[in-house]
């Protein structure tokens, strides 16, 4: 089955706070210690194991370990000569752990990087072309889909998606693209754009989905996924944080129970006609289980586009 021809994607849950829970072997890490991307070359297994218990968990879309993959990113850890190697490891990875089971996907993940172009702190051809590195490389790879996600910067989500629809023309690619922004309890995107005028501003480019990802639990993304409802033409994605994050004994804390995630996410499936769902920071293979338990027996609601 094609990806588009399916009525709810699932996809699987939170990388980086599932990796700080798993052992890692012994000087993988080397002197990168929090480039969570370089254990795609130096511990394999792990990254493998982490999408395994998505996938056996029922995700049917797992997201590439490659959110900070891009040279801006990796430059940071003296690794921006091995984009294209730790590109192509996380691709094998997640097709490692997919193994033989049909109907099930990579999407090849870009972050918003470490720098707000609308802030002056990166000029707009160095940021294209860093993303244009990174997409060559899933996309050479083999990724079923691309996500531009955490969307932070409206200047930095439109150069993502000019290299990308560039990329994939100039690969002869059909390849589905996913945008997803970052709303804060503020009401808005760090650098101040609201929901609306995201929406209006994305509009133009042919995008297999719009919706939003990070910064807060799906009960604050409520106004926000019922304006894309009435205002977004093509597909919804939520894919939203276990809950605001609380500090507890110094440690960060997510909150919210598998059950209460997986109830928000019937709502807005149900009712606001949301088709793409997951999971962000702080969720397990248990809020994707019980996300997949909650998708049983819903469809999508049926939404009128306001002209």
């Amino acid at each position: 089955m094609r990806i588009d021809e399916h009525p709810i994607l699932i996809m699987d849950g939170a990388c980086g706070t599932n990796l700080q829970e798993m052992t890692i072997p012994e000087g993988a890490w080397g002197d990168k210690e929090g480039c969570n991307e370089y254990l795609n070359l130096t511990a394999p297994e792990v990254i493998q194991a982490l999408h395994r218990s998505f996938i056996e968990a029922g995700a049917m879309v797992l997201e590439t370990n490659t959110f900070g993959a891009s040279s801006i990113v990796l430059a940071e850890y003296a690794l921006e000569k091995e984009v294209n190697a730790i590109n192509a490891a996380a691709v094998a990875n997640a097709r490692a752990a997919i193994g033989e089971r049909p109907n099930r996907y990579v999407a090849g993940s870009l972050g918003p990087s470490t720098k707000l172009p609308s802030l002056g702190h990166i000029d707009y051809d160095s940021m294209y072309a860093s993303y244009e590195e990174q997409l060559r490389a899933l996309l050479s790879a083999g990724v079923d889909l691309l996500i531009v996600e955490t969307g932070q910067d409206m200047l930095q989500m439109k150069i993502a998606l000019v290299a990308a629809f560039s990329v994939l023309e100039e690969m002869a690619l059909d390849v589905p693209v996913m945008a997803s922004i970052t709303i804060e309890r503020t009401g808005t995107m760090l650098v101040g754009t609201d929901i609306a005028a995201a929406t209006a501003t994305l509009e133009p480019f042919p995008l297999f989905s719009l919706g939003l990802n990070c910064a807060t639990g799906p009960a604050d993304m409520i106004s926000h996924i019922r304006y894309l409802s009435h205002n977004w033409p093509a597909r919804i994605s939520c894919v939203p944080n276990q809950g605001l994050p609380e500090v507890q004994d110094g440690k960060t804390m997510y909150p919210l129970s598998a059950a209460d995630y997986a109830k928000h996410m019937h709502h807005f499936v149900k009712d606001f006609g949301v088709s793409i769902v997951g999971g962000c920071c702080g969720t397990t293979p248990d809020h994707i289980r019980a996300l997949v338990e909650a998708m049983q027996n819903v469809a999508p609601a049926e939404r009128s586009i306001s002209s």
